[in-house]
């Protein structure tokens, strides 16, 4: 299978605001009041913990259909931890990005423990933003 190409542009709105479009969306990228922001929307590690939940559903879902049981429901819930120290320039002792990040996944279906067990291993596994968040992928930021 070839691979697939996903491409956004984004620009400056404000100094803590960041319009950006993806395909024919458009997403605002905004930091609460108490960071330099507006709170007009999630901010960029909120992000991150959305596009993984977004990603854990339509994994789960296409899996649940492969493994043959019906997904009703799910619900996702994420949260992560992070030292800001490094963003903002205080202290280069821990990484800039999320330290640790928990998921809970709550299905609601009729499939037994073990059929769930072999699920929530294949969503994780083959969930590309997963990936991303487990993996180092390279990333080269140059100039323009």
């Amino acid at each position: 299978m070839a691979d697939l190409t996903f491409r956004i542009d984004a620009h400056m709105a404000s100094k803590a605001k960041t319009v950006v479009k993806a395909r024919g969306f458009e997403m605002i990228v905004d930091e609460p009041v108490s960071l330099g922001g507006t709170d007009s929307a999630p901010n960029p590690v909120e992000y991150v913990l959305a596009a993984f939940a977004g990603c854990l559903n339509v994994m789960g879902n296409l899996i649940a259909k492969e493994k043959g049981f019906e997904l009703r429901g799910l619900d996702i819930r994420i949260h992560g931890e992070l030292n800001p120290a490094k963003l903002f320039g205080t202290s280069d002792a821990e990484r800039a990005g999320y330290k640790s990040i928990t998921v809970e996944v709550i299905p609601d279906c009729d499939a037994d423990a073990a059929t769930l067990e072999a699920w929530l291993h294949a969503v994780e596994a083959r969930c590309p933003v997963s990936d991303n968040l487990q993996n180092g992928t390279p990333v080269s930021v140059v100039l323009g």
